[in-house]
């Protein structure tokens, strides 16, 4: 009895500990297999959602226990963020009715508190210097196995499970192809790369903190990986985010070092180098010079970014430039002319014989014009067309409350605009404002640390940046991997900070 009662007691004194440890290897390393789809969306409840619902209630029985202290501060700016996104929420589902179904303007809503909620559980788990360090090197592994099962999956033919569309969503077992990006474990190749790149500047810093090459060996593997998931929106913050935190700190040879590993590496992925070329690129389109109407040709290699529409209208047609038009163009030229010819009969309910088709479409190929245009890869083009203007118009709606979670559907694929369009104002202000003080704790902490600590401390400020840079591209803070993960790290800093001031005051 005696010795269940003690392993009991060590349970309570541990248990939260023990969680965080499961939650560092379960949330990268496990796919994310749909337990239950939400109707009307490709967004499932998955185990780690189940997992982070146990953490939280053992969190709040410990809290009421007195088991548990939290830090004031980060209570109030996080409280508020809360109820500035629920407050959107009802405002909108139920006053504008910008939220078309309650239920996922619920699920968003919550699912900030989800992801948030890890902060306080990591933060006071944190009990010495030496748990702050455990879970790092725990984190240090997992990165090291989902860069392994990465290279198996461009390499080996490792699987992968995906949620890049709703079909993709429902589970499905997928071998990757030569011209796939990798994802690893995670949900796409985009919040793959984020998860690196939010990482890499922390793995730099505890190398230049404990001088163990094994850790610069963590670093190369991993940009390795990040190059495979041709990711041009990451690669670019990386290379903003570790060439800023090397010259700030003035590691003049490492960044050299780094510099010249990247030049060498970056060439493993055609697919990146491709996406990096094509970002902008010379297109042979098709224009009507009656309607003004243009033909962009799409047809390429599946590894490459097709051009996208923006930028295609065309002024004045200059007839006296030979242009050389690419079969493969002229080909989908004629796809997209024969598709729109079948449509219009569609919805007309004419019958057209395969002969009157082919007719029509060479006939209307014939009025078109090749004219030479410099055009954005589709990518971009679909968040300057679509994505982004949507965002911008839903925050003109409402500019304090904006339209409310899930008004904007799965994506913005660029959170500036996601929070300003879902949250507006107030909800965008309160969230920057907890960033704002993150990064703030660590810089008046700075003078109290030794060197190699303010280095290490340093690389989770530039870690963020890193991934606010990316942010202006993608949803990163609402890929959940991505989101789990920064919120994890943010709270085992801010808690293992004042036992790095208090090695320094004993060193004194």
């Amino acid at each position: 009895m005696k010795k269940l009662t003690a392993w009991l007691q060590w349970l309570d004194t541990h248990i939260l500990k023990l969680l965080v440890v499961i939650y560092i290897f379960l949330i990268p390393l496990y796919p994310k297999l749909p337990l239950r789809m939400v109707n009307y969306t490709y967004i499932a409840i998955r185990v780690e959602d189940i997992f982070i619902a146990i953490m939280a209630v053992v969190f709040v029985i410990q809290f009421l226990r007195r088991k548990v202290q939290l830090d004031k501060q980060f209570v109030i700016l996080f409280g508020l963020f809360w109820g500035a996104v629920f407050i959107s929420f009802l405002y909108n589902a139920f006053v504008s009715h910008f939220i078309a179904l309650p239920h996922l303007g619920l699920l968003h809503s919550a699912r900030r508190i989800e992801y948030m909620i890890i902060f306080f559980i990591a933060a006071t788990s944190v009990k010495s210097r030496k748990d702050f360090e455990l879970y790092l090197k725990l984190m240090f592994s997992v990165l090291l196995i989902v860069c392994v099962y990465g290279f198996g999956q461009k390499f080996a033919g490792w699987p992968a499970v995906q949620t890049m569309n709703p079909e993709y969503a429902k589970g499905y077992i997928l071998v990757l192809d030569a011209y796939a990006r990798i994802s690893s474990t995670f949900a796409g190749h985009y919040d793959l790369a984020a998860y690196l790149l939010f990482l890499m500047p922390i793995v730099l810093g505890y190398y230049m903190k404990t001088n163990a090459k094994g850790y610069l060996i963590l670093f190369l593997i991993t940009l390795a990986t990040l190059i495979l998931t041709a990711s041009r929106a990451s690669y670019i913050s990386y290379i903003f985010a570790i060439v800023a935190f090397l010259l700030f700190v003035r590691k003049f040879k490492l960044l050299l070092l780094i510099i010249v590993a990247t030049a060498l590496l970056t060439p493993l992925s055609e697919n990146l180098t491709s996406r990096l070329t094509r970002t902008f690129q010379e297109t042979k389109v098709y224009v009507d010079p009656a309607t003004g109407e243009v033909i962009v040709p799409k047809n390429l290699r599946p590894d490459e970014l097709p051009p996208g529409d923006f930028g295609s209208n065309i002024g004045k047609i200059d007839t006296s430039k030979t242009v050389i038009v690419d079969p493969k163009a002229t080909k989908d030229a004629k796809d997209q002319i024969r598709s729109s010819i079948l449509r219009d009969a569609t919805m007309s309910g004419t019958t057209l014989t395969p002969e009157q088709i082919e007719a029509m479409v060479e006939k209307t190929f014939g009025q078109q014009v090749p004219v030479t245009k410099y055009l954005i890869d589709i990518s971009l083009s679909t968040r300057f067309q679509v994505e982004w203007p949507r965002a911008i118009n839903a925050f003109k709606k409402n500019i304090i409350l904006g339209t409310g979670p899930s008004s904007l559907g799965e994506a913005t694929d660029g959170d500036y605009f996601r929070w300003l369009g879902e949250m507006g104002l107030l909800g965008t202000g309160l969230f920057l404002s907890i960033f704002f003080a993150l990064i703030k704790r660590i810089w008046d902490a700075r003078k109290l640390l030794a060197k190699e600590d303010t280095y290490f401390f340093y690389s989770f400020i530039f870690a963020f940046i890193g991934l606010f840079v990316n942010a202006s591209y993608i949803d990163v803070f609402e890929a959940s991997k991505v989101a789990y993960t920064f919120w994890l790290v943010a709270g085992l800093f801010m808690a293992g900070l004042p036992y790095y001031i208090q090695k320094q005051k004993k060193a004194k």
